[in-house]
């Protein structure tokens, strides 16, 4: 969803991205409705079986375009996918994620309809895009999804309640999103974020990089404490320059940060509870 307008810079950054050894792309028919799976989709194109694609679906735009409404019904389903085909100049979807998802959603609706769209081809694995415990704990039981992406970092650790370790029991595999925070735990002021008060997340960036080695960058250090947790698969960065995807990729190849590390931050950050959702 970095990705904007720029066709020259958008294929600098993604044959970057390409050599240093980055295979997973994930988009979503939401984002700048519509335009960024044709921008991802003219990327890939010339690589399409070295890569994993994933997009998104359930929010449906409205025809004025005033905005998008929440559908998760299997008839919209499987009409949307070919809309996101075409953008993405493929014939098939390596992961479909339902882009959200509620307890009053036709659960058992929708996932006919990626069952039917694995069936057809088009898609060769689905799986839903919540931080939803309750959602989550239904489609554990409900489907044969492969994967859940969930918001997880320092500053966001309502995963490790329940979501995380209920997943890997069972073989989900997360995908995590937001691990620097919107650029908080990485180089940004001190703001409100979710629930955190300024000097409180001034606190757990000023920890991230009390842990950050000579020569490594906070970034690293917030991306390795997401990639440490057994549960995790694959961290989905926001890119927007090669500085940024180069500081990124580096996180993944460095030492393991120490347990000290992780108690400190730990401290500095304590586990939050979801309050909704349960």
């Amino acid at each position: 969803m970095s990705l904007k307008g720029d066709a020259a810079a958008n294929d600098l950054l993604f044959q970057r991205a390409l050599d240093l050894g980055v295979n997973y792309f994930d988009t979503a028919d939401l984002y700048d409705n519509g335009r960024n799976e044709e921008i991802v989709g003219a990327l890939v194109k010339q690589v399409r079986a070295q890569v994993v694609l994933a997009t998104k679906i359930g929010n449906q735009m409205r025809p004025d375009g005033s905005g998008w409404d929440w559908n998760p019904g299997k008839d919209y389903i499987m009409s949307a996918v070919e809309a996101s085909l075409r953008r993405l100049q493929t014939d098939y979807i390596d992961l479909y994620q339902l882009h959200g998802g509620t307890m009053d959603d036709p659960m058992d609706e929708t996932i006919e309809a990626f069952e039917r769209l694995k069936e057809q081809g088009k898609i060769r694995y689905y799986g839903i895009s919540s931080i939803r415990p309750n959602v989550i704990r239904e489609y554990v039981q409900r489907s044969e999804m492969v994967n859940v992406m969930m918001q997880y970092s320092l500053l966001d650790r309502r995963p490790e309640e329940e979501s995380l370790e209920l997943l890997r029991k069972n073989g989900v595999s997360v995908v995590s999103r937001g691990a620097v925070a919107q650029g908080l735990l990485a180089d940004k002021p001190a703001k409100e974020y979710l629930g955190w008060l300024a000097p409180q997340v001034a606190q757990a960036a000023e920890a991230i990089r009390q842990v950050t080695p000579e020569g490594g960058s906070p970034a690293q250090t917030a991306i390795q404490f997401v990639l440490q947790h057994q549960a995790i698969a694959s961290a989905v960065v926001g890119i927007r320059t090669i500085s940024q995807l180069q500081d990124a990729v580096a996180a993944v190849n460095l030492t393991a940060l120490p347990v000290d590390s992780i108690q400190l931050l730990h401290a500095a950050a304590p586990a939050q509870l979801y309050t909704d959702h349960r």
